[in-house]
């Protein structure tokens, strides 16, 4: 009998321990998320095209959802959000011929889930 209660007690241990690098490595993945989001909005404006310079200035990241356990953010461009499809992917021209793709967004998306990735293995090795 006395064998099943240390057990029992080593398993509520190893699980409240569990529990508790749970929510340290939920705080951590949300933060490396923000920082991604962050880059990926930066990275985005370096590379837009300037024309005027105000769709470039017109990216932003937002917080869309968050739980106890997960994060997400969402790049979008505020004022010229009509403009990005046009830009990244190119489109026909009224008379006729194309405008040429100027890609911007995926480059930069590329980016950001690479950092998240290096982050995330650098943090997590950390202990959390």
């Amino acid at each position: 009998m006395s064998r099943t209660v240390k057990i029992d007690r080593l398993a509520d241990t190893v699980m409240k321990g569990l529990m508790e690098y749970k929510d340290l490595a939920a705080d951590v993945l949300k933060t490396d998320v923000e920082k991604a989001a962050k880059t990926v909005k930066s990275q985005i404006e370096a590379t837009a095209p300037k024309r005027t310079g105000t769709y470039a200035k017109s990216w932003a990241s937002k917080k869309t959802k968050e739980t106890a356990d997960s994060i997400e953010y969402t790049v979008h461009s505020r004022k010229r959000y009509r403009l990005t499809h046009l830009l990244e992917n190119g489109h026909a021209k009224r008379g006729g011929g194309r405008v040429r793709a100027i890609p911007h967004i995926a480059p930069a998306e590329q980016v950001g889930a690479e950092q998240l990735l290096l982050d995330i293995e650098r943090d997590l090795k950390k202990g959390g």
